[in-house]
């Protein structure tokens, strides 16, 4: 029996997960999906109306709707932190998704506008903050910190005591060793192998990871 109800932000395939998720292991109602008016291509999105942004709040007020913005790790998740500052402006309460698939223990907790899927192994003692993206079948190793607005996308692993520094995003199959600190805006790649602590805007490739010359606000697509 559903007895809450859900505005998605976000028409591409994050969103029509999203949508999916909550449709089929929530307690959430999606009633409707809503995006910029620029980029509004499509009426209904999984069979709900899509509707413009500027004016979501008058159609669905925040006092009846709750709001999750569904949008992936562009710009180091940039773009997806200023549409839940905006949907927060506008009065709406953040959700978050954990999936019933997910492996947790008794007291844990995460921020607003999380989305945590499938398989995923969260340790205990583990801390994780607003707007975080864990993909499926991450292993997240106790004690570890995981600040806002990170993207860990699938088959990572996040040894004990690891501090993830907002707005990073970790790739695919990627590992991290105990005890280390991957910096804020961190870009670490595929496959990855970390085994030191990072610096702040840094991009990390290789097996063991090594610094690119470039910084993450200098790459094209991400």
């Amino acid at each position: 029996m559903k007895s809450k109800k859900l505005v998605i932000f976000g028409i591409a395939e994050q969103a029509e997960i999203a949508g999916y998720l909550f449709e089929f292991d929530s307690l959430y109602e999606v009633s409707a999906y809503t995006v910029h008016s620029e980029y509004k291509n499509k009426q209904k999105m999984n069979g709900k109306p899509v509707v413009n942004f500027d004016d979501v709040e008058h159609r669905y007020p925040p006092e009846e709707y709750d709001f999750f913005v569904a949008v992936g790790y562009s710009d180091t998740n940039k773009l997806r932190e200023g549409i839940c500052k905006s949907a927060k402006q506008k009065g709406y309460s953040l959700t978050s998704y954990v999936s019933s698939k997910a492996i947790t223990w008794p007291g844990f907790k995460c921020g607003e506008n999380c989305l945590i899927l499938e398989s995923n192994n969260i340790q205990p003692y583990v801390s994780i903050g607003n707007n975080v993206t864990l993909w499926s079948g991450n292993h997240i190793g106790h004690h570890s910190i995981i600040e806002d607005n990170a993207f860990i996308s699938s088959h990572v692993v996040v040894s004990g005591g690891c501090h993830i520094k907002r707005n990073s995003f970790i790739g695919v199959n990627a590992t991290l060793r105990d005890h280390i600190c991957v910096e804020e805006y961190n870009i670490i790649a595929a496959g990855a192998l970390l085994t030191k602590s990072t610096a702040a805007y840094g991009v990390y490739v290789g097996a063991p990871a090594k610094p690119l010359d470039k910084k993450s606000f200098e790459l094209d697509g991400i």
